[in-house]
């Protein structure tokens, strides 16, 4: 009687991650997409509104966003064949995709910083005029949320160490629902980030063709 009971709750905690799209991590996730794109839209409507009325000079973009542009592209990928290592239970795989997801999501925010100061060097600071403040805060508010997810993706990376040392270990991480589900969302979360990072690289590109 005790195992059967323990076998419906195990089947139950399952099923309640079967079913995805109902899933409050994922509404959760849905939500924070929805709200992020819309005060992402909401300042570029207003980086528009504000070059058009004032009439400034467009802004040419630093050659080191688009080389962050392909770095974020790699880590998408990367965190695609992270999760299809973990749906084939390929231990080394899934721990060397994460791992550099990891220092591609780094060598972005190190280069960010380098697109910063190269903005600084022509002369373009955040006080400058309106239009170089809404490229100084839409591309920090994209800083700070690749920071933010960073610290998921090292945890995923720890825990890919910690618990697949021996065979009995990683058959539990891998057939985990709670663990795939969250892979999923962190996977979501990046091409997000990636998908967003390069509106706003074309956004600014069309913009600055727009004389």
């Amino acid at each position: 009687m005790e195992e059967n009971k323990l076998q419906m709750n195990e089947e139950g905690h399952a099923s309640e991650y079967a079913n995805f799209a109902f899933h409050p991590h994922n509404i959760l996730m849905v939500l924070a997409i929805v709200g992020l794109s819309a005060i992402f839209a909401s300042l570029s409507a207003a980086f528009v509104y504000t070059r058009v009325q004032s009439n400034l000079p467009p802004i040419r973009l630093p050659n080191i966003f688009l080389f962050n542009t392909a770095i974020l592209l790699a880590g998408s990928a990367m965190m695609i064949r992270a999760r299809k290592a973990y749906l084939a239970d390929n231990t080394v795989q899934y721990q060397r995709s994460l791992l550099f997801t990891v220092l591609l999501s780094l060598l972005f925010l190190s280069l960010q910083w380098v697109g910063w100061r190269t903005l600084l060097e022509q002369q373009i600071t955040i006080n400058t005029d309106n239009s170089s403040s809404y490229l100084y805060l839409i591309s920090i508010l994209h800083f700070l949320h690749v920071i933010g997810g960073l610290p998921f993706l090292v945890v995923f990376l720890y825990n890919a160490h910690r618990y697949m040392k021996e065979p009995v270990s990683v058959l539990v991480y891998f057939s985990d629902p709670e663990k795939r589900l969250r892979l999923r969302l962190l996977t979501i979360y990046w091409h997000f980030l990636d998908l967003l990072w390069v509106y706003l690289v074309l956004f600014f590109f069309i913009n600055y063709l727009i004389r």
